[in-house]
């Protein structure tokens, strides 16, 4: 039978399994606190006997996250950890610092299946989904590692949440529990290129996580040459889905919209997400693309960025510009990955 990773388990499964192999109920709670701390150690578990230590050790796969590299940025402080999980496969983490305190954007997957062309993710290969608790454990390990907790979180680094559906939802309720991490959900965001009956299934959920939609074109051709996934769900349906979803919930939705030079860029494109988006309560967060080696895609000039945002803000639309932070160590999802497969470190 194989090893679970530790941290997939609940208090109630950790009474579970104590109470199975005939210690006390109370060493649950003990044990639990030490793993919700980000203790990957059980050496470090000071108040659970060498023989429990042990068992836990034979039972599961404690280090389910080993730090390989870390860079922060000497601009903004970001800083970006790459980790191999238990049976080898790398993952990406990355801290920001805000004045409301630290944000974490984690991976949902070792890699993507979902073939995005300007992502470096889908060049790097996939590897396997994480389970819900890697996904929590990203969170816990990099606040032991800070010191410090952790106030919000994105799903938006490796993988596609919405990819890995039962995991994702297994890790909102573990990170959300009031007897574990007790994350609000309002400080969680999940962020999807778009798998449409996934969406239509997460309004169901009762958690109001927030929900992002890697949209990035304006119409149905531009969006296939950016994204595969344009050619299993059109606009129309995906748009459909979203205006759906905050009809149902009463929650605002964001659209994320990366900017390419010469692709999605003009002041006709910024013309066409407005109409398309018009009566979808909704949020526009722009982003200037991120380049790596080999991306066929160039970022928009400045004066491009701000005549579409001019544009989208005329016509009625709310509209942000995604500060840039870690620009400087590849803090763009699966860069650092990437770099490390090639040059064979991971």
């Amino acid at each position: 039978m194989e090893r679970k990773v530790a941290f997939d388990l609940s208090l109630s499964d950790w009474e579970t399994w104590v109470i199975a192999n005939g210690y006390p109920k109370f060493r649950a709670a003990q044990i639990y606190s030490w793993f919700i701390k980000g203790v990957q150690d059980t050496g470090r578990m000071q108040n659970i006997p060498a023989p429990i230590r042990a068992k836990i050790d034979e039972s599961f796969h404690v280090m389910c996250l080993s730090l390989q590299n870390t860079m922060i940025s000497a601009k903004d402080q970001t800083q970006k950890f790459a980790f191999t999980l238990w049976d080898g496969h790398m993952i990406e983490t990355v801290l920001m610092k805000y004045k409301t305190g630290y944000s974490l954007c984690i991976s949902s997957q070792a890699g993507c299946r979902m073939g995005c062309n300007f992502c470096a993710s889908a060049h790097a290969g996939f590897g396997r989904n994480l389970t819900a608790g890697e996904m929590l454990a990203q969170i816990l390990v990099v606040s032991d590692i800070i010191s410090d907790k952790i106030r919000s979180v994105v799903v938006m680094g490796i993988g596609e949440p919405f990819d890995n559906y039962d995991e994702l939802i297994a890790f909102l309720m573990a990170a959300n529990a009031s007897e574990g991490l007790n994350l609000g959900a309002r400080h969680i965001t999940v962020s999807t290129c778009g798998l449409v009956p996934q969406m239509l299934k997460f309004i169901g959920i009762d958690l109001q996580v927030n929900l992002s939609v890697s949209l990035h074109a304006s119409y149905d051709e531009q969006r296939r040459l950016l994204m595969p996934v344009a050619n299993l769900y059109d606009m129309e349906s995906l748009l459909m889905a979203c205006k759906k979803y905050t009809e149902e919930t009463n929650r605002r939705i964001t659209f994320e919209y990366s900017l390419f030079d010469g692709v999605n860029d003009s002041v006709q494109d910024a013309r066409n997400l407005a109409a398309r988006l018009r009566g979808i309560h909704c949020h526009i967060n722009l982003i200037a693309a991120n380049e790596f080696d080999g991306s066929p895609y160039k970022r928009s000039k400045s004066l491009h960025v701000q005549q579409f945002k001019q544009t989208l803000e005329d016509l009625g639309m709310i509209v942000t510009l995604r500060r840039e932070m870690g620009t400087d160590i590849m803090a763009a999802c699966g860069q650092l990955r990437r770099k490390m497969q090639e040059s064979g470190e991971s």
